[in-house]
C-alpha cells in the first residue's frame, strides 16, 4: 500500500526537508530545488501572465515571452484546453494566438504518439538522416558534458542551468541536444535520459520525441545551428567573454557547419541552395 504523504507545512523549507527524507534516492540524484512554486494557485497566476501575440514574435529568444507553464502541464495542474481558452480570451484577433495554440497542439500530438507506441518512445522512430546509423552513436553521456566541463561557455552554462534550476528554454534545449547528438555523436537516448533526471517539466513524450526531432529519427532532417544563431537568440550572453569566441565548435556558415557534421549527405549543398534562394528573393524585394 502506498504511503500517504504529509501535505501541511509551515513554510517551503520545511516541505523541502520532508521530501528529502521521503525520497532519498531522488535527492542523491539531484539535490537542487527548483524555484518554481507548485500548486493550482501558482499555476493560475502564471497563466494570467501569458502574452500570445508577443510569444509568437519572441519565443525563440531566451528572454522572449515564453509562458513557463510546462511544469504545471507536466504534472496535471493545468490542462491544454484551459490554456488554449485563456490564450484566445487574451487576444482581440484569434489569429494573434495561432502560433501559441499551435505549440499546444504539438504537445498534444506528442502525447498521442506516446499513447499509441508506449515504451517504443525509447526507440528511434525512423532512420537517421545524418549519414550515420544507430551504431555510430555512443550510448553514454561523457563526464565533461554531465559535469559542465566542456570549455564551451554556452554548453557549460546550459548544463548548469539544467541541473541547478530544472528548466531550460526550448530553444536552448534544441541547441544542447544538437550539440550532444551531432557535434559529440552521442545517441539521443543518452541525452534524453539525462534531461529527464533533471527537468521539472520532463515527460517521455515531449522530451524523447523532441530529442528525436533534433537527431532526425522523428523528422526529415537533423537540427543543427551555428555560433551566429546562438549569439543572436541568446543576446550574446554566452559568447561575450568566451575564450573560444570566433574559434568555437559552432563557427561558420550553415553550409560549412553541415559539411563538417554530415559529410556523407547532401545537407550542406541543400543549405547552400536555400541560402542562395533567400538572397535572390531579398534582392528582388530590395
Amino acid at each position: 500500500m502506498s504511503k500517504n504523504l504529509r501535505r501541511d507545512f509551515t513554510n517551503r523549507d520545511e516541505m523541502v526537508s520532508y521530501l528529502r527524507q521521503e525520497f532519498v534516492q531522488a535527492d542523491l540524484l539531484d539535490s537542487n530545488v527548483s524555484a518554481t512554486p507548485g500548486g493550482r494557485k501558482a499555476a493560475e497566476a502564471q497563466l494570467n501572465t501569458i502574452y500570445p501575440k508577443k510569444y509568437a514574435k519572441t519565443r525563440n529568444y531566451i528572454d522572449g515571452a515564453v509562458t513557463r507553464l510546462s511544469p504545471y502541464i507536466r504534472h496535471g495542474v493545468l490542462n491544454l484546453a484551459e490554456i488554449r481558452d485563456k490564450a484566445l480570451d487574451t487576444v482581440d484577433n484569434p489569429d494573434d494566438a495561432e502560433k501559441f495554440v499551435q505549440e499546444l497542439a504539438y504537445r498534444e500530438y506528442f502525447q498521442q504518439v506516446y499513447t499509441t507506441i508506449g515504451d517504443d518512445i525509447w526507440e528511434s522512430q525512423e532512420d537517421w538522416k545524418t549519414g550515420y546509423n544507430e551504431n555510430d552513436y555512443a550510448l553514454e553521456l561523457p563526464d565533461d558534458i554531465r559535469n559542465g566541463q566542456t570549455g564551451l561557455a554556452c554548453v557549460d552554462g546550459w548544463r548548469n542551468e539544467l541541473v541547478e534550476t530544472g528548466y531550460l528554454h526550448n530553444h536552448v534545449r534544441m541547441y544542447f541536444a544538437g550539440y550532444i547528438v551531432h557535434w559529440r555523436r552521442i545517441h539521443w537516448k543518452a541525452g534524453a535520459s539525462w534531461f529527464l533526471e533533471h527537468l521539472i517539466d520532463g515527460d517521455p513524450a515531449s522530451n524523447n520525441l523532441s530529442w528525436q526531432w533534433v537527431a532526425s529519427t522523428f523528422s526529415h532532417k537533423p537540427y543543427y545551428f551555428n555560433r551566429e544563431n546562438i549569439e543572436r537568440f541568446t543576446n550574446g550572453v554566452y559568447c561575450k567573454g568566451c575564450p573560444l569566441y570566433g574559434d568555437c565548435d559552432f563557427e561558420g556558415s550553415y553550409d560549412e557547419v553541415a559539411e563538417d557534421l554530415f559529410p556523407n549527405t547532401n545537407i550542406a549543398e541543400e543549405q547552400r541552395q536555400n541560402t542562395q534562394r533567400r538572397n535572390r528573393n531579398r534582392s528582388r524585394k530590395g
